[in-house]
């Protein structure tokens, strides 16, 4: 991997301790790196340190093929959880949806524009309704579709599809089904999902019918990373919009969509910037 062009950004999460952050930066310094971006924050409850440190590789004098095996005596030093990307290699996204498509035209209209530096494999759905959609950004599609008695099986094979295709992460675009404990277990903080609710308020069937009856005054959005808990996984943005009495229940379906949209494409471009890190069931967000 070359140099050029490249920005290396380093996520790293470690026992809180006193110069952290003179360390890490005269790591970078000492080896010709200029560092772009840096966001530092302790824990003061759990007395943990967390950093995103970015720096332009082009002078840098350690190659990137070398700098996980440099950079790893001064991690072991601090008993830190760490990882190095680049800015120059593209995630590899596979969107999973069932019918509702707001959230799939969202994401590959973002990608479609620049705005989203990834590449997208597949987009994969347990129902056929959305393929033109896909055809029409060019994302290939793939349907399989999923009933009580053959999830297992079909899930074996959708796992198949995405070490097939060296799928770095998983959007859960409006998709209205369950994943197994075994399909999560594959991709641990890589399945991202939408959920039509501010968390925890109106889990469930219908839940803009529930805050219609109960004459809510704000409904919400969420994206979270999918875990064996439903709908409790570490919560990466999450967003609210007003409401009136006046709003009917499409209005509320209305404006819940458009929320869920900004709010999923949000924590797609935090994943993608690498701006993300889990630690103990919730995130820390550099944004």
């Amino acid at each position: 991997m070359s140099n050029d062009n490249s920005t290396a950004i380093l996520l790293l999460s470690c026992p809180d301790r006193k110069g952290l952050v003179s360390e890490i930066s005269y790591f970078v310094s000492n080896n010709g790196g200029n560092i772009t971006d840096l966001d530092e924050y302790v824990d003061q409850e759990e007395k943990v340190f967390f950093i995103r440190i970015a720096w332009d590789m082009k002078d840098f004098r350690i190659a990137a093929d070398k700098l996980h095996e440099t950079f790893t005596p001064l991690a072991n030093k601090f008993n830190a959880d760490w990882e190095i990307n680049y800015s120059n290699v593209k995630p590899r996204l596979a969107v999973f949806v069932s019918k509702y498509d707001h959230c799939l035209q969202e994401v590959l209209w973002r990608h479609k524009i620049g705005e989203f530096k990834t590449d997208i494999a597949a987009v994969i759905s347990n129902h056929p309704d959305l393929e033109s959609l896909a055809e029409h950004y060019s994302a290939p599609f793939y349907h399989f579709p999923i009933a009580k008695e053959n999830k297992a099986e079909q899930e074996k094979k959708e796992i198949e599809l995405l070490y097939e295709l060296k799928v770095d992460a998983i959007i859960l675009a409006r998709y209205m089904q369950i994943l197994s404990n075994k399909f999560v277990a594959e991709f641990p903080n890589r399945i991202i999902n939408i959920h039509h609710s501010f968390l925890p308020a109106f889990i469930g069937g219908n839940p803009y019918k529930q805050a219609y009856e109960r004459g809510v005054k704000i409904i919400g959005a969420t994206s979270h990373f999918v875990t064996d808990n439903l709908d409790e996984g570490p919560i990466i943005v999450q967003d609210i919009i007003p409401i009136s009495h006046r709003d009917s229940t499409k209005d509320l379906v209305r404006k819940g969509r458009d929320l869920e949209r900004l709010v999923l494409a949000k924590a797609i471009h935090y994943y993608l910037e690498h701006r993300v890190l889990v630690h103990r069931g919730k995130t820390i967000i550099f944004a």
